[in-house]
């Protein structure tokens, strides 16, 4: 692990220079770190040409002096856990400035106990017998031994550690965001290895959380494999850049998984290109200062988007194409006023469904019109608008337009960008506003929609709620609470409902006109 004359060397050095030194060494042997710390500690430089990857330990070992032949430190071990080092190891400074006692310590498999690193007892430097090729090729080996039966090393999803961070005592509902952002991340195809909730006294402006804690849940995101840390909340450039100094994987927030789920289903041409209009919007304030937080966003969850757009590109040509971007998105908007154009002389009316992500808006359309649009068990699942005609028992037919899915918090430059597709709304005679019943959340999913209407201009546009998957719970319950929100329970899988909701829909298209009857 280091020679003899290494050690004497650097224990005699330290001693005269009342300062603890250290040494960096690869596993062929060479030092590319020479150490100069203080009577206290060290800093370690910055490590970015040895970085991780997929490797389970950085391929370097330290080595420093005690100036009191004292145990490693809870510094020490945070730092060999922190920065995935082969081996911690000091080495003491006798009275006489020779090594007295050597102290090592190495990173653990991940197990049951939670144990993170172990302890080599301690003993004279000379008898320090440890082959570190060896070695460290069987802990290594361990550790995909243990990682393979935690899960398939052949899912190449990327694999994170969700953290959300509320004020103690501030009126939330975390257990429902956290819960919501694992379905963002099952929608982005990421593997989910473990969630934290923290509820501290007051937000740490640099880092949401205690420096301390925030060390903690890196060093058990980087023991269990994750390539990610996705936080619900929303992070400043600067806290991105904070907490990307200490953690050396992947961050990114709620609002940039959101992004990254539309750039991965878009699929029109519109939806591109209000994908890359909101992610570049999204990161030119992040376009500034040390370039670490970007270059770890390169490829994957949080780098997928704006097509060879490279997001360490400078801000003036980020702006540049900022414009371009807009645009195009003008003329394609009036692409879209020359079909609602022609629509408009067709006579026919318009219904747009609105409503929360996975409401089963897609689902409804599908079974009113028996037509076969794309749905999944996913938040976000349809992105590009839809329209279909729909026809009544009398013979008489709408249009009726399937949008994107509505969330709490939507990221403004996606609700900028996505403004011209919502567009649809603003033309629609009736919104069919789509709740999911069933969802323990389904009164805030409402207000975040309502929310949202209200921020578009839309607040007093007719609509009409319709409160889907009745199936899914009591259906006497169903009923009530559509009754009394003065709407309509229905199951999108079962057309044996839909009756009422006709009616009502008739009722309101043309008021005053007797409806079918259903009896």
């Amino acid at each position: 692990m280091i020679t003899p004359d290494l050690g004497r060397y650097m224990t005699l050095l330290s001693r005269e220079l009342g300062r603890q030194v250290a040494v960096l060494i690869d596993r062929r042997g060479n030092i590319p770190f020479v150490i100069v710390g203080d009577n206290r500690g060290l800093t370690i430089p910055d490590l970015s040409d040895y970085s991780l990857g997929p490797k389970r330990l950085r391929g370097l070992r330290l080595v420093h002096t005690h100036l009191k032949d004292e145990p490693l430190t809870n510094d020490d071990f945070t730092d060999l856990a922190l920065l995935r080092l082969d081996a911690m190891i000091a080495v003491g400074v006798a009275p006489d400035g020779f090594p007295g006692k050597v102290y090592m310590a190495h990173l653990l498999p991940p197990n049951p106990k939670g144990q993170t690193w172990a302890v080599v007892p301690e003993r004279p430097f000379h008898q320090l017998d440890v082959n570190p090729a060896e070695f460290i090729a069987a802990l290594e080996d361990e550790m995909l031994r243990v990682q393979a039966e935690s899960f398939n090393v052949k899912d190449k999803r990327e694999k994170a550690i969700l953290i959300s961070v509320m004020k103690k005592g501030a009126r939330s509902h975390q257990e429902e965001a956290m819960a919501e952002l694992k379905e963002l991340a099952y929608s982005a195809d990421v593997l989910v290895l473990d969630t934290v909730m923290q509820r501290p006294e007051k937000i740490n402006p640099k880092t949401l959380m205690g420096e301390g804690k925030l060390k903690d849940i890196i060093i058990t995101a980087l023991q269990k494999g994750a390539t990610l840390m996705i936080f619900d909340q929303e992070l400043t450039p600067s806290q991105v850049r904070s907490i990307t100094e200490i953690a050396e994987i992947k961050v990114i927030d709620r609002s940039q998984l959101i992004l990254d789920i539309f750039a991965n289903r878009a699929k029109s041409r519109d939806g591109k290109v209000q994908v890359e209009l909101a992610q570049l919007k999204y990161m030119l304030p992040m376009l500034s200062g040390k370039g670490t937080a970007l270059s770890r966003l390169m490829g994957g969850i949080g780098g997928r988007g704006p097509g060879e757009t490279k997001l360490e590109t400078d801000r003036r040509r980020v702006r540049d194409r900022i414009s371009q971007l807009e645009k195009t998105l003008t003329e394609l908007s009036r692409a879209r006023a020359q079909r609602k154009s022609r629509r408009a002389e067709a006579g026919l009316p318009i219904i747009s469904i609105v409503g929360y992500t996975n409401a089963g808006k897609s689902t409804l359309l599908n079974a009113l019109t028996q037509s076969h649009t794309v749905v999944e068990d996913k938040l976000f699942a349809t992105l590009d608008t839809a329209s279909r005609r729909l026809r009544f028992p009398r013979d008489r037919d709408v249009i009726i337009t399937d949008t994107v899915g509505f969330i709490r918090d939507l990221p403004k430059p996606l609700m900028a960008a996505f403004r011209a597709t919502l567009e649809e709304l603003y033309d629609a005679d009736l919104l069919l506003h789509v709740v999911d019943v069933s969802s323990p959340g389904f009164e805030d999913q409402m207000a975040a929609v309502e929310k949202t209407l209200d921020e578009l201009g839309l607040g007093e546009k007719d609509r009409l709620v319709v409160f889907n998957k009745s199936d899914l719970i009591y259906p006497d319950l169903a009923f009530s609470i559509a009754h009394n929100r003065g709407g309509v329970a229905v199951s999108a899988l079962d057309r044996k409902t839909f009756p009422p909701l006709l009616d009502m829909l008739e009722e309101r298209l043309w008021p005053g006109e007797a409806g079918p009857d259903f009896s």
